[in-house]
């Protein structure tokens, strides 16, 4: 049976307890289509990024 040799210490504890306070992700909306994203991502509806296009949009069927 596995036994912790020495105690854990509050600040190891804290340490790793920290992720549990992480923040939900922001969202922003873009100037051009006026949908929410993701800072810093492409915006999959329009397949711009940073003001130019890098994925090719599929066509509505």
């Amino acid at each position: 049976m596995a036994v912790p040799k020495k105690k854990t210490s509050p600040s190891k504890r804290g340490m790793r307890r920290s992720a549990d306070a992480l923040k939900q992700p922001t969202y922003i909306e873009d100037k051009n289509s006026g949908e929410l994203r993701r800072p810093h991502h492409v915006d999959l509806k329009s397949g711009m990024y940073r003001g130019r296009q890098v994925l090719k949009v599929k066509a509505d069927a």
